[in-house]
């Protein structure tokens, strides 16, 4: 980034190096900031565009947790995208404004990089797909995902890094057409494809292997998570007699299988259990609904498979339904590790509250038809040019 401004020029900021203002102060800023100061001058617009520049910006934007939900005031069908920020101090100021998808029948389905893959008539056969950057608000839908041939559910997104291509894994149902006695016969062949976003191939059917066979049945209860660069499931114990987590290796394009720790069963209620990235150590937490805990396990070595008990979580359920009206229902809680801790947010009706690591309360929202997802969003604004190519 250093070479960002000619040797000579006029400093960006008089009294300051231009490294220290490239480096120190303008790739930390948020995205809306960074785009006003390009207002600046023509020198701060062609520092602040270079693709050095923007990819070191994006490396420096936060990892934010993704809820959904319907806004009070907004019409019925709104559907509002919203980050979680915990480190804002001013009231409300957590919850920040993403998106807001103008279906009824959509979702966010997969998050990359600040790309955000969104469904369409999800629950249809015409279902469909489409990617955004909220960041500079680019938008294009994907055709190969609308495919009538190819019932498609996403199963995540990620980077080729030999390519350096965005592409998606979808698990599929392929239509073939056959006539018996002039008469049309539907079959569908069960398969994972991907699709390079931008690319004009069709979807790319790599088989459907025996050891991710219950991944594809029950792929609504876990979201992928992005570690070492492979995307990761864990698949819970109840929904199959193996404890076991599937790994996809996004260079090899292959799957695999890993050994999870074995979680408990308490009063005939089996816990459900998710992973997510420590800071560099794959992490999981099993959530017993029975007890009202959160059990916090980390994978030790990653190599040897050898995973180790953390800690245990106390959730105030007690508490959280005094606060909440005494809703009769159940709490879902995500973890996620920050600035070298653990961030535990619990969904319970249409309330999200913040728990520290003794079950205390940090911070309480009411949101109506609050969804808490898996999905992080760390903001680019790096330019892609497969938007153009898929519009």
């Amino acid at each position: 980034m250093a070479d960002a401004t000619s040797a000579g020029a006029t400093p960006l900021l008089p009294g300051l190096l231009d490294d220290i203002v490239i480096c120190e102060i303008l790739v930390r800023l948020p995205p809306k900031a960074l785009l006003r100061c390009r207002a600046v001058s023509r020198a701060w617009r062609r520092t602040t565009s270079t693709r050095g520049f923007l990819l070191a910006h994006h490396a420096r934007q936060p990892a934010l947790l993704i809820t959904s939900g319907h806004d009070y005031g907004g019409r019925l069908h709104d559907r509002d995208l919203i980050t979680y920020d915990h480190r804002a101090r001013a009231a409300g100021a957590q919850l920040q404004h993403v998106a807001q998808l103008d279906e009824r029948d959509c979702g966010l389905v997969a998050c990359c990089d600040g790309l955000l893959l969104i469904s369409h008539n999800m629950n249809r056969k015409d279902a469909c797909s489409s990617i955004y950057n909220p960041a500079t608000r680019q938008y294009a839908p994907i055709p190969a995902l609308c495919d009538s041939k190819v019932r498609c559910s996403v199963l995540g997104m990620y980077r080729h890094h030999p390519t350096g291509e965005y592409r998606i894994l979808v698990y599929g149902k392929n239509k073939e057409t056959a006539y018996r006695h002039e008469e049309e016969i539907c079959f569908y062949d069960d398969a994972c494809y991907i699709f390079a976003l931008g690319s004009v191939q069709p979807l790319r059917n790599i088989g459907c292997p025996p050891d991710v066979e219950q991944l594809l049945l029950h792929r609504e209860a876990t979201t992928a998570v992005m570690f070492r660069g492979n995307l990761h499931w864990h698949i819970d114990q109840n929904e199959t007699e193996s404890n076991m987590i599937v790994v996809f290796d996004t260079t090899a394009e292959s799957f695999r299988q890993m050994h999870a720790p074995v979680v408990p069963v308490f009063r005939n209620v089996p816990a459900y259990a998710d992973l997510f990235d420590m800071d560099g150590v794959l992490g999981m937490l099993s959530c017993d609904e029975a007890a009202d805990t959160i059990d916090i396990w980390v994978l030790q070595d990653y190599e040897s498979e050898v995973w180790t008990f953390k800690c245990k979580i106390e959730v105030p359920v007690i508490e959280i339904k005094a606060l909440c009206g005494q809703y009769d229902d159940c709490w879902y809680a995500v973890v996620m590790h920050v600035d070298g801790e653990l961030l535990v947010l619990v969904q319970y009706a249409e309330w999200l509250l913040q728990i520290d690591m003794d079950g205390k309360f940090v911070a309480t929202f009411h949101r109506h038809s609050l969804n808490l997802t898996k999905l992080q969003l760390k903001q680019t604004l790096v330019p892609h040019t497969f938007f153009l190519t898929l519009e």
